[in-house]
């Protein structure tokens, strides 16, 4: 079975289970799975009852795509995301983005759990990505192009789209959350980074870093769907405190987070609904 019909399958299992149709996407980092109690009316099914879905392995993602809808308008989130690093293909890690996109979003909300590079950050802050640096030694469009679903060669000149951003800064104004604007930086993972290595992205101009986020959002762009992408400020990165890095941190200060983030999501969420449809021919 190709790739494209396993996406196939997999989203006729998720339109058997759920019948809402979805104009946004979401993805939920480390910890940030939480707002999707805040959905109206939701829907849960777990990846693993989804045909052909890579499964959640990691502390702080539950793995579920959950249905419902933000001050009226239907989402699809996933409440927890894969990795590269849990031995999945790069192509693997977007394959839930796949799923999305043929279900109907033409607007996906990206989300992770970040160290800050930027000596300006603090932890529990939020960062409008505005571009990204792949440093993770992979494409999840490596191999035979799905024409199905996009060019061979896409466009990344506008990764997180400029429109959708100035929605998530006017939607911030408003709500009197603080938004960081910067670069992501996407590692491999899973060990954290050394001072040198971060040394290094500040260097190339990097003010988050992460594990996560960038396949998804070239398999996004990939499709022609417009991606936002914010990341929370969760520690300082290896090397600008005197102390080790720890998974639990990063749960921890999302926790903390988590009542400005979803504030941020659902005045955010109505202002990109606004905006139309918003696909990019392909």
């Amino acid at each position: 079975m190709s790739e494209y019909e396993e996406i196939q399958e997999a989203v006729a299992a998720v339109r058997e289970r759920c019948g809402l149709r979805p104009a946004i996407g979401l993805i939920l980092g480390s910890g940030l799975g939480g707002f999707c109690e805040t959905l109206h009316r939701p829907e849960a099914i777990r990846f693993e009852e989804i045909p052909h879905f890579p499964r959640a392995t990691i502390a702080g993602h539950v793995g579920r795509l959950v249905f419902g809808d933000v001050m009226g308008v239907p989402v699809a989130a996933l409440a927890g995301r894969v990795h590269f690093y849990e031995g999945n293909s790069m192509a693997r890690v977007g394959f839930s983005v796949r799923v999305l996109g043929c279900l109907g979003i033409r607007r996906l909300v990206v989300t992770n759990a970040a160290g800050g590079i930027n000596a300006a950050f603090q932890p529990g802050d939020l960062m409008l990505i505005r571009d990204h640096i792949n440093l993770m030694g992979a494409n999840p469009l490596a191999g035979s192009n799905i024409d199905e679903l996009g060019p061979r060669f896409p466009d990344m000149s506008e990764a997180y789209d400029s429109a959708m951003c100035e929605a998530a800064l006017r939607a911030a104004a408003q709500t009197g959350v603080k938004l960081r604007v910067g670069v992501y930086v996407a590692l491999s993972g899973p060990s954290y980074e050394t001072p040198a290595e971060i040394g290094m992205c500040r260097i190339l101009g990097g003010d988050a870093v992460g594990m996560s986020t960038v396949p998804e959002v070239i398999v996004a762009n990939h499709m022609g769907i417009r991606v936002l992408g914010i990341s929370c400020i969760t520690n300082m990165a290896a090397g600008l405190l005197p102390r080790r890095l720890s998974h639990e941190e990063v749960l921890e200060t999302t926790e903390r987070t988590k009542e400005k983030f979803s504030l941020l999501l659902t005045s955010l969420i109505p202002l990109l609904s606004e905006l139309g449809d918003g696909s990019r021919s392909v």
